[in-house]
């Protein structure tokens, strides 16, 4: 992999990845952009203790462009991107209009291919491990920062997700605190770890999924699996079997297999409503729209868990789609939205059955 770092004419940073060594990269951003002005802000609230980004600069976003103007495009004659080259590999660049920044954090984008009509599911396996190797980079550059406590790359995949870019892309968000989420984790292992003296309840969950009927796919260095109390209709956890806390201390070997492992996960994904290879959804679904999410460590002080370290921590990558049916979605209503109580319309047992079932051959 080669790095490239440069700055957009407002003065963004840009990074390159590239698959060859001898690739330059010396394209000027050719557009009139004034700085950047952003006003975000953090807010907690005193009743749940969580925290709110406000950030009304970002009324102003670019919403669903026509293919032809695509911000994420490599930039070819006149027509001038984000992307200032006329091909990549993979691209990095601040977030134009970020939920977080200055003190309260930073927000990149993060495009997987050049081809704005393929999907992270169409990449070879080699383009797949050059976006892991630049998940893996940034996590590493942004945990630097001091306003930043837990790194998080993520990717919104189509509209009904709310989409507004359809170019295949995913963000980074660095956080200036550990999020509500991590935290919950974090008190659970806590507990667990008082009352088994000692055991660790990442260790006991994936223990019990592998022995259990809820494995999608398994591999030597991974292991996917439909967790227990799924709260999506179709929702896969994927765990590296040697525990870790973040991306940056997976090893060589798991490394190598991950883009076959995933690669597989997002394919069968996609092949759970459209029919093909035995599926029992009607044809012609359009892609299934998932969110992808990297749960990792926070790199700030853990004294508020009690005793709990970043080695207690295990990454995964949690995969969901909100489509619960052919044609039908899955809202957040009254008792998500209002009261955070799931009620999955979907048994895990059978979602795990389904993933199985659209296997490749």
């Amino acid at each position: 992999m080669k790095k490239t770092s440069t700055r957009l004419a407002d003065g963004r940073e840009l990074i390159y990845y590239d698959l060859s060594d001898d690739t330059v990269r010396d394209a000027a951003d050719r557009r009139p952009l004034d700085a950047t002005v952003t006003s975000s802000e953090i807010r907690r609230d005193p009743l749940m203790g969580d925290s709110v980004a406000i950030a009304s600069h970002r009324q102003g976003r670019t919403y669903h462009p026509p293919a032809d103007q695509c911000p994420l495009c490599p930039s070819v004659g006149d027509r001038l991107s984000e992307i200032p080259d006329s091909s990549y590999d993979v691209v990095v660049f601040e977030n134009r209009f970020p939920s977080l920044a200055g003190d309260s954090g930073r927000c990149e984008v993060v495009c997987f291919t050049s081809d704005h009509d393929a999907s992270f599911a169409g990449l070879s396996e080699r383009q797949a491990r050059l976006v892991l190797d630049a998940w893996t980079d940034r996590t590493a550059e942004l945990s630097h920062l001091p306003s930043v406590e837990q790194v998080f790359c993520f990717e919104n995949r189509g509209a009904e997700i709310g989409v507004t870019l359809q170019h295949p892309h995913g963000q980074i968000y660095a956080y200036p605190f550990t999020t509500p989420r991590t935290a919950l984790m974090l008190r659970q292992v806590a507990a667990h770890k008082e009352a088994t003296g000692g055991e660790n309840l990442f260790d006991a969950v994936l223990e019990r999924e592998l022995a259990g009927e809820r494995v999608v796919l398994e591999s030597e260095h991974w292991a996917a699996f439909v967790p227990y109390a799924a709260h999506w209709p179709y929702e896969v956890h994927l765990y590296p079997k040697r525990r870790v806390p973040d991306l940056l201390a997976l090893d060589e070997a798991a490394r190598t297999e991950f883009p076959r492992v995933y690669l597989e996960l997002l394919r069968r994904f996609d092949r759970i409503f459209d029919g093909r290879d035995g599926g029992k959804e009607g044809a012609g679904e359009p892609p299934t729209p998932y969110i992808a999410a990297w749960h990792q460590a926070p790199f700030g002080a853990l004294e508020d868990f009690d005793g709990v370290t970043r080695d207690d921590f295990a990454l995964h990558l949690e995969l969901f789609t909100i489509r619960r049916t052919s044609g039908k979605l899955k809202f957040l209503a009254g008792s998500e939205s209002g009261m955070n109580v799931f009620i999955n319309d979907v048994p895990p047992e059978r979602a795990a059955e389904r993933l199985r079932e659209v296997a490749s051959s």
